[in-house]
Order: structure tokens, then C-alpha cells, then sequence
């Protein structure tokens, strides 16, 4: 089997026929016999795999006897069987977001990937109920708990645009790297769809920025500098570009210092 990558149509078969001899197995109250087996076939550090696994485990009828596996591989010592027991958690209780939430709370720090791919999936079903939980992960003192806050928020992109800028601000001293990246990557999201919201939240942020907010600033901007002139080069006119080009312009000319040296520094790479 694949350590890597998605599973065809023969690969999906032989899991399917594994399932189904651990479901006889549970059928006849062999428990430990099959939750050996499935510690087994869930002992990969195949992504697709592991989720494949999870959601098909919720099509057993007799989920108490599912969910009394499940949560004792939540604890396993291997990462692809705790994995795969938080994606079967996940998909058992995706109409119920406040077990979905506490089932977060439980894993966040040991199946990362994992979790990610939850919030995403949480932020695209449930994106109020998101929008208050994740206001308090940010405020965490687990550095990996605020960084995770900001996973998926590019769903909201289009839709809430200030609230992702606001939530950015309460982030954007943050000097964990693991958030910082985040920050970069959802701001870069949320420019492109918003830019006219976006930038005069960046440009007051600059204005009173220190070296590590500059620079956590610069990785955005330069990377939105640079899909301008990708999309130049296509004679692409769209908002995006238009309002880029026009703030960096107007940046250039800033009484800010901080601001001026940003748009100089900009402008060199959209006008190089």
C-alpha cells in the first residue's frame, strides 16, 4: 500500500474487505480481536488513508461499540491509529459542533494534521459557532492552540473580512513563528479577496510597527506584490491588482515612515 498519496479504486477495495471482516468481529462481540485489526490497518502514515478508514467506520450499525474502540485509540502511542480514530470521531459527530469541539480540545496537540483538517471542515459547516470558539484559542497560551485558530479562516474570506482582520489584530505581535506563518498565509487570503477592506487595517498596523510585526507584514505583502505582477504579466486588470498598485502608490508618499519605506519596498518589486 502507498505511503503517500490517494487511494484508487483497488487500494479502497482490500480496506473495504478489512472493514468488513472487523465489523463481522464486532458482530460476534469479538472485541479486542477487532480492535487489533484495526489498530493494524490504521498503522500508516498515509493521510488518505487514515481518513478513508475513519469514515468509513461510521457505516457500522452498532456505533457504542465503535465509539468504545475509537476513543481508546485516541490515546495509542502510534500517530496514523490516534488519527484515525479522531477522523471517525469527527465524521460519528459532525451534526453535534459542541462534540466536535471538545473532541478538538482533546487532540489538537497530538494529531495536528488531523485537527486541521477538521477545522477546515468545521469553519465550512459552522462558521459562527467558529467564530466564537476560536476567539478564545487565540488567547491561549499554547502556542500551537493559537496558531491552529487561524486554520480555515480563509473560508470566511469573502464573507466576513473584518472579522478575520480583527482576529488578525489581536495576533499580530505574536512572536511564535508558527503563528506568524499563519498570520502571513490568512492575510494573503483575505487581500486578495478584500483588498479594500485589507489594507488600511495593514497600513495602521505599520504605522506603530515594531521589527517583528514589519517583517511579519513584509512576508504578506511581498508575497501580494508578486501574484500583481504574475497577474500583469497576463494584462489582468481585476480589483485586486488595481487597489494593490494604488496603495502601494499611495503608501510610497506616506508621512509614516515605517509605511513609506513599505510602499518603496513594494514598489521595487511590482515595478522592477
Amino acid at each position: 500500500m502507498n505511503e503517500i498519496g490517494r487511494l484508487d479504486s483497488e487500494s479502497r477495495k482490500q480496506f473495504d474487505i478489512s472493514l468488513a471482516e472487523i465489523f463481522k468481529l464486532l458482530d460476534k462481540d469479538k472485541i479486542r480481536s477487532a480492535e487489533k485489526k484495526l489498530i493494524e490497518i490504521s498503522k500508516t502514515p498515509n493521510y488518505f488513508i487514515r481518513e478513508y478508514i475513519g469514515k468509513k467506520l461510521v457505516t457500522y450499525e452498532n456505533v457504542d461499540k465503535m465509539v468504545q474502540i475509537a476513543e481508546k485509540m485516541l490515546t495509542h502511542r502510534i500517530y496514523g491509529v490516534r488519527a484515525t480514530a479522531l477522523f471517525f470521531l469527527y465524521y460519528i459527530n459532525i451534526e453535534n459542533p459542541d462534540k466536535v469541539l471538545e473532541l478538538l480540545e482533546l487532540t489538537f496537540d497530538s494529531v495536528p494534521w488531523e485537527v486541521e483538517s477538521v477545522i477546515n471542515g468545521m469553519w465550512k459547516r459552522y462558521p459562527d459557532i467558529m467564530k466564537e470558539y476560536m476567539a478564545t484559542w487565540i488567547e491561549s497560551e499554547n502556542s500551537q492552540k493559537r496558531s491552529l485558530s487561524f486554520h480555515g479562516m480563509e473560508n470566511i474570506a469573502h464573507s466576513d473580512p473584518i472579522y478575520i482582520m480583527d482576529f488578525i489584530a489581536r495576533a499580530i505581535d505574536d512572536d511564535t513563528m508558527e503563528v506568524q506563518k499563519k498570520i502571513t498565509h490568512i492575510l494573503t487570503q483575505v487581500a486578495r479577496a478584500n483588498p479594500i477592506i485589507v489594507y488600511p487595517y495593514v497600513r495602521e498596523w505599520l504605522a506603530e510597527a515594531d521589527e517583528t510585526r514589519t517583517k511579519t507584514i513584509w512576508v504578506s505583502m511581498k508575497k501580494l506584490a508578486n501574484i500583481v505582477v504574475q497577474r500583469n504579466r497576463r494584462d489582468s486588470k481585476e480589483e485586486f491588482v488595481i487597489l494593490t498598485e494604488q496603495t502601494v502608490e499611495d503608501w510610497r508618499s506616506d508621512e509614516n515612515e515605517n509605511v513609506s519605506q513599505m510602499g518603496d519596498r513594494l514598489a521595487r518589486i511590482i515595478w522592477r
